[in-house]
């Protein structure tokens, strides 16, 4: 069963009297808890089950500007004090980092709105392999071309965090997440091939899910417009991204926006704040205050409030994701991105991103292009984040008079981010969250297409 928000509180609170006990100038520790299960089924018959109750919890000591952090899942007295003495000897014997240290005391949040994370319902196994079983089945039965599965998974989780600091901040929250997804495999006739596609709903919600037929059934559309894919000849075109993968885009500007990659000088956004770097229809939002949403928490690793920030306004480069210490290196203050595993230094992450959405719908984007490419998968990892150049294999449909002609694969799309985030010419209105980073349909004015 879970501790109860009081027994969590109260471990923190004493363990930080026991860090300063042992002469830490300043100290944070973090308890977290949580519950999961997880079943994985292929052709109806369970494949991968687990289930898991697990409980933890860092520290992070100071004394000036030397600093360590240590971790234990060990909850007994004597593991604890251990812990501590360990985790103050080894920040004693460290290097100075005059950057480090805990955030202002006055930065620290003090409200912890309810964002509406948490759904008590749980998910007993035999439903969880249910639930699995019938999105399979549904994507089997949508067609007799799917004839194989790579499977199903559904799982649920839920858990508790609980970060307290010498300052005197005390927070506590909890949340939940359920998920489904299948990947069924569909084969055409001879010259066809075999193709596999997927598809899943994850919610902070039992009730929110869709349902499994739903997902299924999807799966197998999505799988089965694959069959007869084409390659095609290497030319410069026009690329729409489909919301799944013009996530993407969003997951290489929240890496180039993140101050460790700034201060670093890893980044090739370094110097652009301020500056326009997208057309002006572009904005490209961070909130961590949205109600129910995945990356939605009332306060981040350190402490920090969550909020909304605005990091393309008009598509001006208008803000970097910041925790303390990056914030610091670069003389500026934490944007409340701080995300941190137990036992492990802060680090810079995305809330919730996404891209505000257009006016135009998906097929009004499509029938914009005579000839170009409708991007459904990104396949490698060619991206330099020093130079924006960008270069992955796709697979999608190819664009004929603006209707979608004939799937294709085994073609790559290159170009530079920097250009690519210049030449963003329509977002779609279709933005839906399903999870950390959400992206409407995005249409680039041309990339270089590159055929076999």
């Amino acid at each position: 069963m879970h501790e109860s928000p009081e027994v969590l509180k109260t471990l923190a609170a004493e363990l930080i009297d026991r860090v300063k006990a042992h002469g830490a100038t300043e100290a944070d520790v973090l308890v977290a808890e949580g519950d999961s299960v997880s079943v994985q089924v292929r052709l109806s018959a369970v494949d991968r089950l687990s289930k898991a109750r697990e409980k933890s919890l860092g520290i992070r000591a100071f004394f000036g500007k030397r600093s360590a952090s240590a971790s234990t899942s060990d909850f007994s007295d004597t593991s604890l004090e251990q812990l501590v003495a360990d985790t103050c000897a080894l920040a004693k014997a460290v290097a100075e980092d005059e950057t480090s240290g805990l955030p202002e005391q006055a930065a620290l949040a003090t409200d912890v709105p309810d964002l509406d994370l948490y759904d008590p319902t749980t998910m007993p196994v035999e439903e969880t392999i249910h639930m699995a079983q019938r999105a399979e089945q549904a994507s089997m039965d949508a067609d007799p071309r799917v004839t194989n599965s790579e499977g199903a998974e559904c799982g649920s989780a839920s858990g508790a965090v609980v970060l307290a600091n010498t300052h005197g901040f005390l927070g506590y929250h909890r949340s939940s997440r359920f998920s489904l997804s299948v990947a069924p495999v569909a084969e055409g006739p001879d010259d066809q091939g075999m193709q596999r596609d997927y598809w899943y709903t994850v919610s902070r919600k039992r009730h929110e899910l869709e349902d499994p037929e739903t997902v299924g059934r999807i799966a197998a559309e999505r799988t089965l417009r694959r069959l007869g894919a084409r390659k095609v000849g290497t030319q410069r075109v026009p690329v729409i991204f489909d919301p799944e993968t013009a996530c993407s885009l969003l997951g290489h500007l929240a890496s180039a926006v993140s101050g460790y990659a700034l201060y670093k000088g890893a980044s090739f956004l370094l110097g652009q704040l301020g500056k326009p770097i997208a057309p002006k229809h572009v904005n490209v939002e961070d909130n961590g205050r949205l109600p129910g949403k995945i990356g939605s928490r009332p306060f981040d690793g350190e402490g920090l409030p969550t909020r909304k920030t605005l990091i393309l306004n008009r598509g001006v480069l208008s803000s970097y994701l910041l925790d303390t210490y990056s914030g610091r290196k670069l003389g500026m203050a934490s944007t409340g991105n701080a995300s941190r595993s137990i036992g492990d230094n802060p680090n810079v992450s995305p809330t919730n991103l996404f891209f505000h959405p257009g006016d135009a719908s998906p097929e009004e984007i499509i029938r914009s292009v005579t000839q170009g490419l409708y991007v459904t998968e990104l396949i490698g990892f060619g991206v330099n984040m020093v130079t924006g150049d960008y270069s992955r294999g796709a697979s999608g449909f190819w664009i004929e008079n603006g209707e979608l002609a004939y799937p294709v694969e085994e073609v790559t799309i290159a170009g530079n981010l920097k250009q690519i985030y210049q030449d963003i010419e329509s977002i779609g209105n279709d933005l839906v969250f399903r999870g950390k980073l959400a992206s409407p349909t995005i249409r680039i004015r041309e990339m270089m297409v590159g055929g076999h």
